[in-house]
């Protein structure tokens, strides 16, 4: 590594797939921006990786996402309500492992995806005394009003948000306006619009007929929640279509889809986890799917239109993007299962509606915006190199 490399810490933690998309986007455009210095950008998982209690708390937010969606309104009640990420009992757990790696690498600039991550790295660089020598800058991955408070954190040097929402959130949370600039959500360039040649090479590659109505039925990086169940209604259905289900990392819920894909009257290819959802999205004529921010946005970036599983109240952080996706006419929020085989075959009858959705897609995501946000962070290193000292 030249001597003049900046080195970024990336925090985040894999509650979810989207902080995790979020951490891998930025490191990528990180190290294209520094010509492959792969030394230069590290990315730890900083709750989990910090102590044994954290990892069960992250694996019992998992598996409530995976099985029990319905009850995540009340673990964010309790969150909000807890803030553990202020708390001297967790922060006692995670601040040696945190600290460690800090000094291990002492980076010039940490850049935190994930909302129980930047308070314990701002306590580290107070106690460092580099609270106004190393940068702390957090990319907020929920897109709406209503996400979780422990992204407000008074010590973080700048924020970047996705759009004016999520910036009177923060300002509501009392962070101050000139903390805060716009810059849309961490998509990665991969995601976006292709042609219909090239949609139609991306459904060969699944074995799938080039010319047909393809529905993408996601799961999730998590592979759970509600969709399994709208799945199971929309294998019943007398459909002209083919589908591809993505199980995520749930293999039980790989083996029972591909069991359920053998009675539908339609093609359906099952597949688990995949790095390459884009190509599945840029497949699909409209996605089926719980409003994860990021995901939502990616499949905008596709000008996917999305089906969005309201069948239980959205998670509350989720809840904004529900209405902005319903308002701009983007999506339709399916309210029960039972109602998924007649909203498709309205899409495939009503060639009118189902273009007025996919027109509604264009315009709601930020050009280039991980791009800026690669810019912005790269801003920074000038000053952080100025105040670069070994840390005592």
């Amino acid at each position: 590594m030249q001597p003049n490399t900046p080195k970024i810490l990336i925090i985040s933690s894999d509650t979810g797939g989207g902080h995790r998309s979020a951490a891998k986007t930025i490191a990528d455009g990180l190290e294209k921006f520094w010509k492959g210095e792969s030394a230069a950008v590290r990315t730890i998982k900083a709750v989990e990786e910090s102590h044994h209690v954290t990892d069960k708390l992250v694996n019992l937010y998992n598996w409530v996402l995976q099985n029990k969606q319905h009850w995540m309104k009340y673990l964010y009640w309790a969150i909000n309500k807890v803030r553990p990420e202020t708390r001297e009992f967790f922060m006692k757990r995670c601040i040696g492992f945190c600290k460690e790696s800090f000094e291990k690498w002492c980076p010039h600039i940490v850049v935190s995806v994930h909302p129980l991550t930047q308070h314990i790295f701002a306590r580290i660089l107070k106690e460092l005394n580099l609270i106004d020598k190393v940068p702390l800058v957090t990319v907020v991955t929920d897109p709406c009003y209503g996400f979780w408070k422990g992204w407000a954190c008074d010590d973080v040097s700048l924020y970047l948000v996705a759009n004016e929402d999520a910036e009177r959130q923060l300002v509501d949370y009392g962070i101050s306006p000139e903390k805060i600039k716009i810059s849309g959500m961490p998509v990665n360039p991969k995601f976006h619009e292709v042609n219909e040649h090239d949609a139609q090479n991306a459904r060969r590659i699944y074995g799938l007929d080039p010319d047909k109505f393809t529905v993408f039925v996601n799961a999730g990086w998590i592979g759970g929640g509600n969709i399994p169940k709208i799945f199971r209604e929309f294998v019943r259905g007398e459909l002209d279509v083919q589908a591809i289900f993505l199980a995520g990392k749930n293999e039980e819920l790989r083996l029972e889809a591909e069991r359920l894909a053998k009675t539908a009257k339609f093609p359906i290819k099952v597949i688990g986890y995949s790095d390459e959802i884009e190509k599945v999205m840029q497949s699909a004529n409209v996605m089926i799917s719980k409003l994860g921010g990021l995901t939502t946005f990616e499949a905008l970036a596709c000008r996917l239109p999305i089906i969005a599983d309201a069948t239980t109240p959205p998670m509350p952080q989720e809840a904004g993007t529900s209405a902005l996706i319903e308002r701009r006419g983007a999506g339709i929020l399916l309210k029960r299962s039972i109602d998924i085989v007649p909203t498709i075959q309205n899409l495939i009858n009503d060639n009118g509606d189902y273009s007025r959705m996919k027109a509604a897609t264009i315009g709601m995501t930020m050009p280039n915006s991980t791009e800026y946000i690669i810019q912005e962070i790269n801003a920074l290193w000038p000053k952080a190199q100025a105040a670069a000292a070994p840390v005592s």
